[in-house]
């Protein structure tokens, strides 16, 4: 099967999780297309659920495929969050970010009791690092703020994220720093510390928030691996 195969097959799977009245967190990025086209079929079947988009673009999505949707002012908690990683270790930590929507998807997990990270194989890492960690910022100082990460040692190397040769602006009008690293030792004592430094919003560490992974691999098999919280 192609990436884009496996992909499709995850997103499908994930629906079945997915149950009539259910207000459910829309994640974003290339697996979660297959879902969202997946629960939108169903919507047009007959099937009742409300949506709180994690992205503009996934809200734009949803709306094209007419998924009632609800915003994050309307919810207490949500049974039930799928989004995607751009990398997932052993014990189910996550790097998300690439997409640059990553603060809104880590405050639609934060309410969600269960977070569902549906993905392929290639996401799949020994050790948190490889891919570069998005750190969303205010524009303001955003040099300062970048040779502060630099001086703390925090990281070997920051690159401000560009599109098309302009500053990529995210959905709430902040900047993204992606930070290189080889591996991360020790994400949590990371992500506090990256916290720390004024004019950081967010980090793309997702700690101890996933519940379950759906990981699709290229000879068809799918594994879910669940995480103890």
């Amino acid at each position: 099967m192609s990436v884009e195969q496996v992909k499709k097959r995850v997103g499908l799977y994930a629906v079945d999780f997915v149950k009539a009245g259910m207000t459910i967190g829309l994640g974003s990025g290339s697996t979660v297309y297959w879902f969202i086209q997946e629960v939108g079929k169903r919507v047009r079947q007959g099937l009742r659920v409300t949506a709180v988009p994690t992205s503009m673009k996934t809200a734009e999505l949803a709306k094209e495929l007419s998924i009632p949707m609800a915003s994050l002012d309307e919810i207490a908690r949500l049974p039930l969050t799928v989004d995607g990683a751009d990398e997932i270790d052993q014990d189910g930590q996550l790097i998300k970010g690439g997409g640059g929507a990553l603060l809104q998807e880590k405050m639609v997990a934060a309410v969600s009791d269960e977070l569902i990270i549906i993905a392929d194989s290639s996401k799949l890492v020994p050790q948190l690092g490889k891919f570069p960690l998005p750190v969303e910022i205010i524009p303001l100082a955003h040099l300062q703020v970048e040779e502060e990460i630099i001086r703390s040692g925090l990281c070997k190397r920051v690159k401000l994220r560009k599109k098309d040769g302009e500053i990529f602006i995210t959905d709430h009008h902040h900047y993204i720093l992606d930070c290189e690293f080889e591996k991360i030792e020790d994400a949590q004592g990371l992500n506090i510390k990256l916290h720390l430094i004024p004019g950081v919003v967010e980090t793309g560490l997702f700690i101890n928030m996933a519940k379950k992974a759906i990981i699709g691999y290229e000879d068809g098999r799918i594994e879910v691996t669940e995480y103890d919280r």
